[in-house]
Formats: C-alpha cells, structure tokens, sequence
C-alpha cells in the first residue's frame, strides 16, 4: 500500500513507515494512493464469512505487499475477535452496532488493529516509542485497552476535565502501567491542539512519538471493514446502494466509510449527523470550513470544533462540489437526540447512547423524505457509558456487561495538566522517559 500526505508535500510512505510517523513529516495526514477493489468479488465469492475472517481477508488483499498473509491474519483475528451484527429494526432501517469490543465503543476496531501492527513492526526494529492521543470520549479509552502491556509502548492520553463521562474516565483512567491518562484543564480542541503542538517539538524528538488518533492511516483502515460487513448483511442485490448515517465528530468513520465506497461498497449516499458542532454541515451548506472553540452536548465524543480528518474527506472528494455529490450533513439537537432515545425504545425497544441517537433522529428524518433502499445507522456506543443520559430519558439504567461492572469501585491515576501551555506538556513528557 503506497500513501500520500494530504499536505503534497512529503515523499509517498509504505503503511508500515506511516503507521510509526502518524503524521506525515509535512504535516499532513497519509492517505491511500487508491484502493482495490476487493468487494465485489469478495460478495460473490465468500458472502458468508464470520466477521474476523472477513477482516482478514480484506487486510491481506490491501497489505500483502508489506506483511506476509500469517502475520496479517494473526493480527487482524486477534484484534477483531468480538461480533459486528447489524441489528434490522424495521424493512429499511438497520443498526450497524459497533459496540461489542472490550471498551464498548466503534473505536475498539482501529485501537485494537493499530496495537498489533505498531507492536508488531517495534518487535521487528527494537525499538520503543510514545504514543500520544487526544481524546473527547471513546478513542481513549480504546487506546488504553488496545496498547496496555505492549511491550516498548508508553502512551499518553489527553482528555478535557470534567468533560467526559464518568465511565469514560474510569476506562482510560484507571490502567497504569504502560498507559498515563492527563486531564487537561480545557475542551478537545485544547488536547488536539496540545498533541499537534508536540509532533513538531524537536524538544521531544527522542521520544519516538507517534500517534493512535484516527490521523493514524493504522487507526482509520480497518474502520472500512465493518461497512463491508454491513453490506454483505442487508444488500438486496450485488449492486444495490446503501445510505450509511455516521454519528460524526473528528469524521474518521466517515473518512473510512469513504475509503470502504473505494473498495466497491456501493453507497447511495454518506450522512454526516452532527451535533451542535455541525462544521461538517456547514460547509456543504456554504463551501466555507468555519473551526471554532467546540460547544459540551450530550453526545461528547463528537464535540468537535476542528475535526482532523476533514482534510482526509476533502482529499477524497476533490473539493467542496465533490463532498457534496458524496455527503450529506444533518444537524440534531440535544432535544432532538433524547426525544430519539425515548422514539427508539418506544418504536423498536431499543436503548440508544446519546451519539446513535443523533445518527438514528437523522435517519428517521431522511426516510421520512422518501430516501430509497435500505439506510444503515452506526451504532457507536454501549448505551451504558452514557448510563445517567438513558435513566434520566427512559427512568432505567442499561444493563453494564458484566466485564465492567464495578467500575466505580476503581483507582483512578489521571495526571493533572495546570494549563493548557505546549511547554507544560512537554515537561510532563519528558519526565514520563
């Protein structure tokens, strides 16, 4: 697999060097030059594939070139081993829960993908490095699981204080050993901006640093896996669009949904359903990209003011006439979102976490508009990370799996950052080392 920066301004990189670097030497983030198409061909010939099988199927027809097939199907298997089932609500309206790894979030794919492969290529060289993430929510948690005890790893999570939930924290919070969780006395932004910050620091250059954002090409490639599998769950024919709605924040599943379109998916069109922070939105509105200070909602994952992978989207689609042939951009209230929770529950007897529930209000919006074919909601999240949401709109708490239960009960170890100064970091950093 060759990639390109999205900046056009560094040499094209193999997965494997970009996968270590993050982010490309100019700035930018790697992309695919292209993509097979592996679909239609996998559609006809093995339909039936158990979803960690599908994975590793699609892995090595993208990386044989870097990896050999044992390795990718070793890693891709052992990091995908839990179910993606996409949950029929009526005769067009489907979930695609994403929800079933370790953490209870869609980012459990792309964390546990990136940790094999990172790990695997550090084992190769003899190298250690740090992985450094921000995170409005679930990515880091998912990190904290994927990377814990990966030998030659430190990773460093950034997270807004006081605006995660409680459960959130206590995921990433509360694992120590290989993994240090930094509350940051501000919103995402300040935890991106801080991480950005830190990748060009020659301060810091020593320490190997790397990213498990989706700006890491080893975080986004497997997210195309599970459109795939949607697909091949509730296509009515080997040509027959589907409408994928995609809760969106740093847009990174809405990049790989794209990417999957690329591998012979056939899309009718990609919602963007966006919360109070709609700069996705807006800029098929107007062609104008607006970022601004991120505004708390009720689905804090995607509260983001400047989401990294619209450079990724706009790559893709050529400019903003392009985005808007592929995409279409839905706004959803916080009234908006519990009323689709209490909707859901009443209509389907299905309990929602706050960020389905903008994707499901989006939905039921655009079939009430008379979209064709079937129309497919990502599924983000466990609702029970988001248990205080939930009892207050349906008067229950969801049931917690049982690997979590207790969760209140643990130690949290989150390092307080004092200000959101890029020297501070650094300090804090280096004394990790």
């Amino acid at each position: 697999m060759r990639l390109v920066s999205t900046a056009g301004h560094a040499p094209e990189s193999s997965f494997r060097e970009a996968v270590v670097a993050g982010l490309a030497p100019d700035g930018g983030l790697y992309m695919p030059v292209g993509l097979p198409r592996l679909v239609p061909d996998l559609a006809q010939s093995r339909p039936g594939l158990a979803f960690d099988q599908l994975a590793a199927t699609l892995a090595r027809g993208l990386l044989a070139d870097e990896f050999s097939g044992d390795v990718i199907e070793r890693l891709t298997r052992e990091a995908l081993d839990f179910p993606v089932p996409t949950r029929p609500l009526t005769d067009r309206l489907s979930l695609l829960e994403l929800f079933h790894g370790p953490t209870l979030a869609f980012k459990d794919f792309g964390a546990r993908f990136l940790a094999r492969f990172f790990g695997h290529l550090l084992a190769e060289r003899g190298e250690s490095a740090t992985i450094l993430v921000a995170t409005s929510g679930d990515t880091g948690s998912a990190v904290a699981q994927g990377f814990w005890r990966v030998p030659g790893i430190r990773v460093v999570v950034l997270y807004p204080a006081g605006k995660v939930s409680r459960f959130q924290e206590a995921q990433m919070a509360t694992m120590g050993g290989n993994i240090t969780a930094v509350r940051v006395p501000g919103v995402f932004d300040d935890c991106q901006r801080l991480v950005k910050t830190a990748f060009r620091s020659p301060a810091l250059a020593g320490l190997r640093l790397s990213s498990a954002n989706s700006i890491n090409i080893g975080r986004l490639l497997p997210q195309c896996f599970y459109y795939v599998a949607s697909y091949l769950a509730v296509s009515a024919g080997p040509s027959a669009p589907i409408t994928f709605v995609v809760p969106s924040g740093n847009l990174g599943n809405l990049t790989a949904g794209l990417l999957a379109s690329q591998m012979g998916v056939p899309v009718a069109t990609f919602v963007a359903a966006s919360n109070a922070n709609d700069v996705l939105p807006e800029f098929l509105d107007t062609g104008t990209y607006r970022s601004r200070p991120s505004v708390p909602t009720l689905s804090n994952a995607m509260d983001v003011g400047d989401p990294s992978n619209f450079a990724r989207l706009l790559a893709l689609c050529r400019d903003a006439a392009g985005m808007r042939l592929a995409l279409r951009g839905e706004r959803v209230s916080d009234a908006d979102t519990r009323a689709a929770i209490r909707d859901a529950w009443r209509a389907h007897g299905v309990v929602l976490d706050p960020h389905t529930a903008v994707g499901y209000r989006a939905a039921t919006r655009l079939l009430e508009r008379g979209a064709d074919g079937p129309v497919v909601v990502l599924a983000t999240a466990h609702p029970a990370k988001f248990a205080d949401t939930i009892r207050e709109e349906l008067g229950f708490e969801p049931e917690m799996p049982e690997a979590e239960r207790g969760w209140e009960n643990r130690a949290l170890l989150a390092v307080d950052l004092p200000d959101t100064d890029a020297d501070t970091l650094t300090e804090l950093l280096l004394s990790l080392t």
